[in-house]
C-alpha cells in the first residue's frame, strides 16, 4: 500500500527525537482518524509555536515577548544565575518553586566528538552578563554526564578568576530509590554532597 500523503507524514513525525517508526505510524493514524477542525487546529499550533516562540536575548529561553518573564521580574533574586544546557531544563527548575533567582541558557554542552567547543554555546553572553550586572553566584546545572561535567568544570575554571562564587547541583540517589540498585558513581557523589542535618 503506497499512499504519499500518510508516508510523508509518517516521515516527517520520524525526525522527531524519540520517536521510532511505530510511534510515528501511531501518531500518522491518529492524525488520519481526527476531524478536520481538530487536525487544523493541531496544525496552527505548530505554526504558532515557530511563529511566536523566540529566545530571550537575556537569558536565551524560550519566550513570546523579549526578554522573558523570568529575566523581566524585580522579584527575581538578581544576584543569582543559574546555568542550563537548554530551555527545557528551566522547566524543570522552576517546577520546584525554590529557585527563585535568573537563568542562563547554554544551548548544548561541550562535545568535542561532534564538533562543540566553547565558541558554539552562549558562554560569552554569560561571562558579559556576570561582568555587567553584579551577579555574585552562579549555579551550574548542566547533565551529570561526561559533556556536562566537562562543560561545569570548563565553566568553573573561566567564571571564578571573575570574583564569582561558582556552585555545582548537587548529585546522589533520586527519592524513592533503593541504596543497592544504585551504581558506585551515584552513591559515592551523594556521599560526597551529604549535608548536616
Amino acid at each position: 500500500m503506497s499512499i504519499r500523503a500518510l508516508e510523508d507524514l509518517i516521515k516527517e513525525f520520524k525526525k522527531m527525537p524519540g520517536i521510532g517508526l511505530k510511534t510515528a505510524q501511531r501518531l500518522s493514524f491518529y492524525v488520519l482518524r481526527i476531524s478536520k477542525k481538530e487536525a487544523d487546529k493541531l496544525a496552527k499550533a505548530i505554526i504558532q509555536v515557530k511563529e511566536l516562540i523566540g529566545h530571550c536575548s537575556v537569558c536565551g529561553n524560550i519566550t513570546e515577548k523579549d526578554p522573558c518573564e523570568i529575566c523581566a521580574n524585580p522579584k527575581r533574586d538578581h544576584e543569582i544565575i543559574c546555568v542550563v544546557e537548554e530551555p527545557k531544563d528551566i522547566l524543570s527548575i522552576e517546577k520546584t518553586g525554590e529557585y527563585h533567582g535568573l537563568y542562563h541558557v547554554l544551548m548544548g554542552v561541550i562535545s568535542p566528538l561532534d564538533g562543540i567547543g566553547p565558541e558554539n554555546l552562549r558562554i560569552d553572553s554569560l561571562v558579559k552578563r556576570i561582568k555587567s550586572s553584579g551577579i555574585k553566584e552562579v549555579i551550574i546545572a548542566t547533565n551529570p554526564n561526561v559533556e556536562g561535567e566537562a562543560t561545569a568544570t570548563y565553566l568553573s575554571r573561566l567564571l571564578k578568576p571573575l570574583g564569582t562564587r561558582v556552585y555545582r547541583i548537587a548529585r546522589g540517589l533520586p527519592v524513592g530509590s533503593e541504596l543497592e540498585y544504585a551504581d558506585e558513581v551515584t552513591v559515592t557523589k551523594a556521599l560526597e554532597g551529604r549535608v548536616e542535618m
